[in-house]
């Protein structure tokens, strides 16, 4: 498979201990090896998005992260200010609660506030955590994601108790078709895995391996 894997990849650093040297590091790996964008938590934006200037590399921030549990409310909330500090791309945890109790309107309007928030300033992908969800569950998450105005669906946030699958990326992308992104997170630790993701539909891939992946070696990351 001929494909440049770099440019599909998101450099990702969630950890909660995660200091300013590691983000200064993350931000110049993303531009040495040419990946689509750097995932950071909300408050590393503004400095992620001032190592970026001038650069290709987008900045990717999450969402009512890691659980989803937070209001729809406090969700556009993040997103404003986080595109108002420099991110051009959202990932948010949908209410993974409100799904279990087949609440889809209230799943489908908590994805729609952030959409809103986003519309014409960022890139939105759902995070829909594909490790606590049935198979019904996954499509009709990634249903809801489409039928607010998402630009992606991903697989998971890295801190639940699973990560990306095949399996999952040919369902989330049979269900929403050609047009939508699909994004592989959580366990992609090498370049194999990400090809096979990618032949099984994923369009992007979210990972602190990145330069694993790119240069066919092991990792040992968690994310």
């Amino acid at each position: 498979m001929s494909i440049n894997i770099a440019n599909m990849i998101d450099h990702t650093a969630l950890k909660a201990d995660t200091r300013k040297d590691q983000i200064e590091k993350l931000c110049e790996e993303a531009k040495q090896y040419g990946f689509y964008s750097v995932c950071v938590n909300p408050y590393w934006v503004e400095t992620a998005a001032n190592l970026l200037k001038g650069s290709d590399v987008k900045v990717c921030t999450v969402i009512g992260f890691p659980l989803g549990a937070t209001t729809s409310e406090t969700k556009a909330f993040e997103t404003t200010d986080a595109i108002s500090k420099g991110a051009t791309e959202v990932d948010m945890v949908i209410n993974i609660g409100a799904l279990k109790d087949k609440k889809d309107e209230v799943v489908e309007n908590d994805i729609r506030a952030v959409v809103d928030s986003a519309r014409g300033k960022a890139l939105v992908k759902v995070i829909i955590e594909t490790s606590l969800l049935t198979n019904e569950e996954k499509v009709r998450a990634c249903q809801l994601a489409v039928k607010a105005g998402a630009n992606y669906v991903k697989t998971s946030t890295g801190f639940s108790t699973g990560g990306a699958t095949a399996f999952d990326i040919q369902l989330m992308r049979e269900t929403v078709g050609p047009t939508i992104g699909v994004k592989a997170s959580g366990g992609v630790r090498d370049r194999q895995t990400a090809l096979t993701l990618i032949e099984a539909g994923a369009t992007r891939i979210g990972a602190s391996s990145g330069i694993a992946i790119v240069n066919d070696e092991q990792s040992d990351s968690s994310y």
